[in-house]
């Protein structure tokens, strides 16, 4: 029987007597509790010191939490909450500005809201007792969490619990929700605009609840509609049609870092559904109209009413273990749409969408489109599903993947855009090796029953078929019944292809038309196929398509870019030689790409070495390279140059055996130079000052970038300075981009005019740390991360996490040498998410 709790006759009374709601706007208040009775809130309060109060509704109060640096999704990270008084429900909608001198003074955010509950079994009762295990649905708290009241220590007055997330599938590694969530979940404005709101149009005095919460209603829809461009969509968008699909290159590794999602590789057919209302297409990755082969899926499809709009996926069946299986799928459509039924566990795997409602999709990021995809098929239910996907823990999905008998897995960059053709953007990692042949001929079986012992396997390599082995096993008695009227139809009395004569003995030749998808362990010496297995016939990709599927891997400089004078020592101080450089660069080039690759580039070239002549190249004439690409640039002048731009790591190999040491890059992307996406802050202490006033400078713009509402990262510059980062969706453009910075920089050296100068004339920054805002221009640019540096001992520009910023003694804490260690830190905690974050230019 649970204890009945002892509610002080006036739980609020404490509350009251700390305000003075003659000088403050927050309410008075009294016990009543919401209509669900399960609300809580968490609001940011910049009052003495930052904190996160969080805010449960217990017996018509909010029982509340002082939490120091924030909730954080890790549950390896344990949080200080300061027990404080309990307040009224009214304060679930405060949102404004404390004035200085009154009890919590400061600027205050709603940073979050939702429902929570005890978890079954428990009850608020706990918090008596010390702990509350409890279930939260906010907007951006989820999940599982847990107080816990610490022992007292003596004299000590405050009650201390700490806060911590458990682990379930809410839980994320680093502090990303206070890091990247810096604006109210009710009308989108950051801190500073909080603060900069004068007339008190946000404040709940002489309102009650539901009027403050539609009044905030109205302002999110002003703030989002003011931030972002309106989509444009069409409420009369026909029905799309097909579009040639992305594919994926296959790998021998899992990509590692938190630029890639990884998806499970389903076993099936990929699918181009195309639907609006109750009109639905599904197209084959070849563009054939397959409509009539899945029924129950499209009537599943049309029975969501979408809108206009196109959707990339995988179609699969269930053997009878519950697993996607190819041959299942091929039993399924060869019954057809009338003997099809609920049974047969079609399902459609949707995980990209690249139309909706008229717009294209395709230039968005992958990670853009994911949530776009998932928001359309909210309510979608199985057969119909979105593909899960992680970011980041590629190798741990992958490992699941092949334990459960699977394919394999899928990664994709986060943020990269739909290209329809492959792409290195999407690469596949399969746990067996499968690929497609086409059958030119089989062997005369001597069992009784079997039509056949093998079939003999070719694929195309430039305009000739290849012969790749025989597969003789896979087959079910159904295939074996199915394939061999088909193998008759389409025989021939010659060979379509050259064929070793000991294997061309009592082999009946077919023409190459059909496509087979086998299983192996490897391919030999010889390039056949050894151990094979028969998966099944793919209809759904012609034969002169197939050709060999050969995992890429990141080139290497002794092979795939011969780089000439590997001894040639190009740090004289430290001995490092241009081989080095070489090694350095083919070991980072998947952690440097996400932040170089197509993008244009300046290079740092010192073809002799550092210490000899170097000189900056922005152009190019097509000397570097086949993987180094010209890209024309408008100049001001109204011609065009040749720019350079790289999107692999054999074109970075290629511009290092051109002499380069540096990459510098601009700060928008290749396919759309007029539409910057990243905004970089290069502080740059004169000589009189330390690193420390160089930190210490880093963290106060990080601040004041937070209280705007922009997510910014720190990186070593690999010289004296630290560049503050801002990635930004695009949107805007240079003249909005370059004002912007200018502005931002202004305003501090005007607020604190002793330690920052936004002048770059040497005579005005004498000790002050000079706020480069210069490199926010159109045609400027600034070194890439991961770029070593044509300084003393090879040092390199290297993203850290802003916890370990304090420690450090200058911004040149890794070399060249340190390639390994790079790239291991790359996939770490700190710096999971480096350098991504959906946000767009504030309006300010």
């Amino acid at each position: 029987m649970a204890r009945k709790r002892k509610a002080p006759a006036d739980p609020l009374a404490a509350y009251n007597a700390k305000r003075d709601f003659d000088r403050t706007p927050e309410p008075a208040g009294k016990r009543a509790p919401s209509k669900s009775g399960d609300l809580f809130i968490v609001q940011k309060h910049d009052a003495t010191r930052l904190h996160w109060d969080l805010r449960l509704e217990v017996d018509g109060v909010l029982k509340s939490w002082a939490v120091t640096k924030g909730p954080s999704p890790d549950p390896d990270i344990k949080r200080l909450a300061v027990r404080t008084e309990d307040h009224p429900m009214s304060y679930a909608g405060f949102e404004g500005t404390i004035p200085k001198g009154e009890y919590g003074g400061g600027t205050v955010m709603m940073w979050d809201r939702g429902s929570w509950a005890p978890i079954e079994g428990k009850s608020a009762d706990d918090l008596e007792d010390g702990h509350l295990h409890f279930c939260l649905e906010g907007e951006r708290m989820k999940g599982e969490w847990l107080l816990v009241r610490l022992k007292k220590k003596p004299g000590e007055k405050r009650e201390n619990w700490l806060l911590r997330k458990l682990k379930d599938d809410h839980a994320q590694t680093g502090d990303v929700l206070v890091e990247r969530e810096l604006t109210s979940i009710l009308t989108g404005r950051s801190m500073a605009e909080i603060a900069a709101d004068r007339k008190g149009e946000y404040s709940l005095e002489g309102r009650d609840e539901e009027a403050f919460l539609a009044q905030m209603e109205k302002a999110s829809a002003r703030n989002a509609a003011k931030s972002q461009k309106k989509p444009k969509r069409r409420k009369n968008a026909p029905l799309p049609g097909f579009r040639k699909p992305q594919l994926a290159t296959l790998v021998d590794d899992v990509p590692t870092g938190n630029r890639w999602m990884h998806e499970i590789k389903f076993d099936g057919y990929r699918a181009m559904v195309a639907a609006k209302g109750d009109k639905v297409r599904v197209y084959t990755r070849s563009g054939k109209d397959w409509t009539d082969k899945f029924g129950p899926l499209v009537d599943a499809i049309a029975a969501l009413k979408l809108p206009s709009c196109l959707i990339d996926g995988e179609i699969t069946a269930h053997d009878a273990d519950g697993n996607p299986d190819f041959s299942t799928l091929q039993k399924v459509l060869k019954r057809g749409y009338g003997s099809q039924s609920k049974a047969d566990k079609l399902s459609f795997h949707a995980f990209d969408l690249i139309e909706l409602g008229g717009e294209d999709l395709a230039s968005l990021p992958n990670i853009e489109r994911k949530e776009r995809l998932e928001a359309l098929l909210a309510t979608a239910e199985p057969p119909i599903q979105v593909a899960d996907h992680v970011i980041g823990a590629g190798e741990k999905l992958y490992e699941a993947m092949c334990a459960a008998g699977q394919e394999g897995i899928i990664a994709k960059k986060i943020d990269a855009p739909y290209r329809h053709a492959r792409s290195k953007a999407w690469v596949k990692v399969k746990c067996t090796r499968r690929q497609e042949f086409v059958i030119v001929g089989w062997k005369r079986s001597t069992a009784k029953g079997r039509p056949f012992s093998s079939l003999l396997l070719a694929q195309n390599e430039g305009d000739e078929l290849v012969y790749k082995g025989n597969v003789g096993t896979g087959f079910s008695s159904d295939d074996l019944d199915a394939l061999a009227p088909k193998l008759k139809r389409i025989e021939r009395k010659t060979p379509p292809l050259d064929v070793p004569k000991a294997k061309a003995r009592g082999v009946s030749w077919v023409t190459p038309k059909l496509v087979a998808e086998i299983a192996f362990a490897e391919f030999t010496g010889e390039g056949n196929v050894r151990h094979g297995s028969y998966l099944g016939l793919r209809s759904d990709k012609p034969a002169r398509s197939v050709r060999p599927e050969k995992a890429a891997k990141a080139p290497k400089s002794s092979a795939a870019v011969k780089i000439s004078s590997r001894e040639r020592v190009i740090f004289p101080d430290s001995g490092q030689t241009k081989g080095e450089l070489a090694d350095y660069y083919e070991e980072v080039a998947a952690i440097m790409l996400p932040f170089a690759g197509h993008r244009p580039v300046s290079l740092v070239r010192c073809p002799q070495g550092r210490a000899k002549k170097c000189f900056f190249q922005k152009h190019d004439s097509g000397a570097f390279g086949d993987a180094v690409h010209q890209l024309p640039i408008r100049e001001k002048d109204g011609g065009s140059e040749d720019y350079l731009f790289v999107d692999d790591a054999r074109g970075i190999l290629q511009c290092v055996q051109m002499g380069t040491i540096e990459f510098h890059g601009w700060a928008s992307r290749s396919d759309d130079v007029e539409a910057p996406d990243r905004m970089i802050f290069d502080l740059d202490p004169d000589e009189g000052l330390d690193f420390g006033d160089v930190k210490s400078a880093a963290r106060d713009l990080r601040a004041r970038l937070a209280d705007i509402g922009l997510v910014s990262f720190a990186m070593l510059s690999g010289g004296k300075g630290v560049h503050v980062v801002v990635p930004l969706t695009p949107g805007h453009d240079w003249e909005a981009h370059k004002d912007f910075a200018r502005r931002f920089a202004e305003a501090l050296s005007i607020a604190e005019p002793d330690r920052f100068t936004a002048t770059m004339s040497k005579a005005k920054r004498k000790g002050k740390i000079f706020i480069d805002w210069l490199r926010n221009q159109r045609g400027a640019t600034a070194v890439l991360p991961y770029s070593a540096r044509a300084r003393s001992r090879a040092p390199v520009a290297v993203p850290i996490g802003w916890n370990e910023l304090k420690g450090l003694e200058n911004a040149k804490l890794f070399s060249i040498d340190d390639a390994d260690q790079l790239v291991r830190r790359a996939g770490s905690k700190t710096l999971s998410g480096w350098g991504f974050a959906e946000q767009r230019l504030p309006d300010i």
